[in-house]
């Protein structure tokens, strides 16, 4: 992989916000959704030199897993799997008592899964909205990350200043100021990068 890596050149806007965020010794959390090229985020998770952990449903983390063990080597990558038994409340807690950083997905959900409402791309879209509670739960910096193939050999990618909970705001307040961050980023970047939206399935509500 190392030889393959060579041949690519990226581009990492927004790494010293992710750097603030293990700074602060509390952990953190990176939201992101499926656009984009996962190969940019393998390559980030290297550079940052900490333990990072992507949280999936069950069923498609054995994929995902092989392909960053590959990118990465192997070194400091691991995979939550969501389970009905709630266990991965406790995985990601104890990962962020570390100073670890969780990697999830908060544009997509499953059938009888909880939502939020918020306009996106001129209409009224569901999210889940299980990330943006988790997050407000844990009370720990979030950051909105995306990565885009530019050229065939050029990847770049985004990672949004660190978001913090403010001493007056309530949970609820948080979580969703955490919506309109995500929706409001991810919009832009597919205005930018319009083709590397995989969405196959009704976006917007009825």
């Amino acid at each position: 992989m190392s030889g393959i890596e060579s041949n690519f050149t990226y581009h990492f806007d927004g790494e010293e916000n992710l750097v603030e965020i293990v700074s602060r010794n509390k952990g953190g959390i990176l939201l992101s959704g499926h656009v984009g090229n996962w190969e940019v985020a393998g390559h980030f998770l290297k550079r940052l030199k900490i333990t990072t952990h992507v949280v999936m449903y069950d069923g498609e983390h054995q994929q995902i897993k092989d392909y960053l063990n590959e990118v990465t080597g192997g070194r400091k990558f691991n995979v939550i799997v969501i389970r009905e038994d709630m266990s991965h409340i406790y995985a990601i807690s104890e990962a962020l008592q570390k100073n670890e950083l969780i990697c999830m997905h908060a544009d997509r959900f499953i059938d009888k899964s909880k939502t939020t409402l918020f306009p996106f791309l001129g209409e009224p879209a569901l999210f889940p909205i299980g990330p943006f509670i988790l997050a407000s739960s844990f009370n720990v910096p979030v950051s909105v990350v995306f990565g885009f193939k530019e050229r065939s050999n050029h990847y770049h990618f985004f990672g949004s200043k660190p978001i913090l909970r403010e001493e007056s705001e309530s949970k609820r307040e948080f979580t969703d100021r955490l919506v309109k961050e995500f929706a409001n980023e991810m919009e832009d970047k597919l205005m930018l990068y319009p083709e590397q939206w995989f969405n196959y399935y009704n976006f917007w509500a009825r």
